[in-house]
């Protein structure tokens, strides 16, 4: 007499595991890497990838989701401090977002988003020596914000060091070559460089 399906002979059990002991175990790796893939900084790196391409036609989509994935902190309460900021300079309130994203700085200083952010405000409130410094720590956390870069250039531009702005601006456009507003910079430094050497 045969025995239905689901009742197996002890012998049985301790063959089928070594059987399906490799399928399982390559079913596991195969399943555990796109977890890899998936780490803030792999989507950073396959996004810059995409922005750097010269065809792109959606770059306005891989520069959201750029600025979106470096907008999180992985911490709730510095995502607050720094939503806070954000409201507060929108409202155009730069001295309650200084205050909002400087206690963001103080709990999360590795945060590159806290010091361009805090740069924008400072700017903002016509302090450009501070701007800059904040800048300055945002391309120490993270050399390739773009923002913080023309930023940068704006800054140098606007306190008549054309050779630095245009060196900043040329390392914007190597991350991304799309945005109208660094050519258009570069070109008018271009300019301005070409009327000092005459």
């Amino acid at each position: 007499m045969e025995l239905p399906p689901r009742y197996v002979t002890l012998r049985n059990m301790t063959i089928r595991p070594r059987i399906l002991n490799p399928v399982v175990a390559a079913f596991a790796l195969t399943m555990a890497q796109p977890a890899f893939a998936d780490t803030p900084e792999a989507q950073t790196q396959a996004l810059l990838e995409q922005l750097r391409a010269p065809e792109l036609e959606n770059w306005r989509r891989v520069e959201r989701q750029l600025q979106r994935l470096w907008s999180r902190s992985g911490s709730a309460s510095a995502d607050l401090l720094l939503q806070r900021g954000q409201d507060a300079l929108d409202q155009g309130d730069t001295e309650a977002a200084i205050a909002h994203l400087s206690a963001l700085i103080d709990h999360a200083p590795d945060f590159a988003e806290g010091w361009y952010l805090r740069a924008t405000a400072w700017f903002m409130a016509n302090n450009y020596g501070l701007a800059l410094a904040d800048l300055q720590e945002t391309l120490a956390r993270n050399p390739h914000h773009f923002a913080a870069l023309i930023g940068l250039g704006r800054i140098l531009e606007d306190t008549d060091r054309p050779e630095d702005a245009r060196r900043a601006l040329q390392a914007a456009a190597a991350i991304h070559p799309h945005r109208d507003d660094i050519k258009a910079a570069l070109e008018r430094l271009d300019r301005k460089l070409q009327g000092l050497a005459l």
